[in-house]
């Protein structure tokens, strides 16, 4: 069992609030994602659940029972942080052993508990070696496999992909979303980067400033932001935002349109001249000037569209796919 529940909690250093009151529910077996700008509070939020931050005031429970003065070796939780807090004088066996040492598990356990984590991980043919002889990517897996083995109720993760490259990130990405399928833990993983949030989770919880400002699937957010700033962090490129007559003429203060949703054609009732233009091979991405809509609107058009920079362009929103706002930045029906 894994649920975890925050009850009214709240957040302070000293006297700046950092995280306002604030009810969230985490079902048991759910892969749940903190995402949001540097500074908004999720990592703050993950370190509550923990046990690593006090609450201020408020409850966190976990499968119903307060745990808010329990301290963090005794929740039941393992966490993976974005550094990798390996031993260098340790063999990666020896690494992911060591929290079933500290717990006093028998020898005939950790071997169990260090050979399945390393099968699932691809780690068996490295159990002998030190971190300084892996890559990245080896070292986070062996700090995941340290979280593992001690068989939590709920694995939180804090930005534990920042650190690789690209296609490490793309890599890893897929492990731990295959690792959440074959296990079925709850696993709450925070992270600035809304195409991990879109790709990894069931639920994504959207923070700024430190208030939940959505909760809902990734399709959820996507097809239907309750706000200007779910509809802006949410999508890449970046959803187009557009005020003025060609709002207002659909009822709204402003519009939101994403790039993927703008058809360029032969004649259509957008016109604009090619800025930069992407070319991708699968996707091209036209920043779009003198439309006199936005400043840049940004298009994106599936496979190789041969237009340069300085080229007339034609466009066509799918009416279907416009979102509106009202003066408050709220989504209307």
């Amino acid at each position: 069992m894994g649920r975890i529940q925050l009850e009214n909690v709240t957040k302070s250093f000293g006297e700046t609030q950092v995280i306002p009151p604030l009810d969230l529910s985490i079902e048991d077996g759910e892969f749940a994602v903190f995402v949001g700008p540097s500074g908004c509070g999720k990592s703050t939020l993950l370190r509550l659940i923990a046990g690593l931050e006090e609450t201020t005031s408020g409850r966190v429970l976990i499968d119903d029972e307060d745990v808010t003065l329990v301290s963090p070796s005794k929740r039941g939780l393992s966490m993976v942080f974005q550094t990798y807090a390996l031993y260098p004088h340790m063999t990666v066996r020896k690494n992911i052993a060591f929290p079933m040492r500290m717990a006093g598990l028998s020898e005939a356990e950790q071997n169990k508990r260090i050979m399945a984590a390393a099968d699932s991980l691809n780690l068996t043919d490295y159990l002998d070696r030190k971190p300084g002889q892996l890559s990245g990517g080896q070292r986070q897996r062996v700090a995941i496999g340290r979280a593992i083995v001690r068989d939590p109720k709920a694995f939180l993760f804090d930005e534990p992909l920042s650190n690789l490259d690209a296609a490490l990130r793309v890599g890893m990405r897929i492990e731990i979303t295959e690792m959440h399928t074959r296990m079925g833990t709850t696993m709450i993983y925070v992270t600035h980067d809304q195409v991990e949030a879109m790709t990894m989770a069931d639920k994504i919880v959207v923070l700024q400033a430190g208030v939940i400002e959505q909760v809902g699937s990734p399709l959820d957010l996507y097809r239907a932001p309750r706000n200007l700033f779910v509809a802006g962090f949410i999508g890449s490129p970046k959803m187009n935002f557009i005020e003025g007559d060609e709002a207002a003429k659909r009822g709204a203060q402003t519009i939101g349109i994403r790039p993927e949703h703008i058809d360029v054609v032969d004649s259509g009732p957008w016109t604009g001249t090619v800025g930069v233009a992407e070319h991708l091979g699968s996707d091209t991405f036209f920043h779009i000037h003198g439309t006199g809509l936005a400043d840049i609107l940004t298009v994106r058009a599936v496979g190789d569209v041969q237009m340069s920079h300085g080229d007339t362009i034609h466009l066509c929103p799918r009416e279907g796919d416009i979102h509106r706002f009202d003066a408050a930045g709220l989504r209307l029906s």
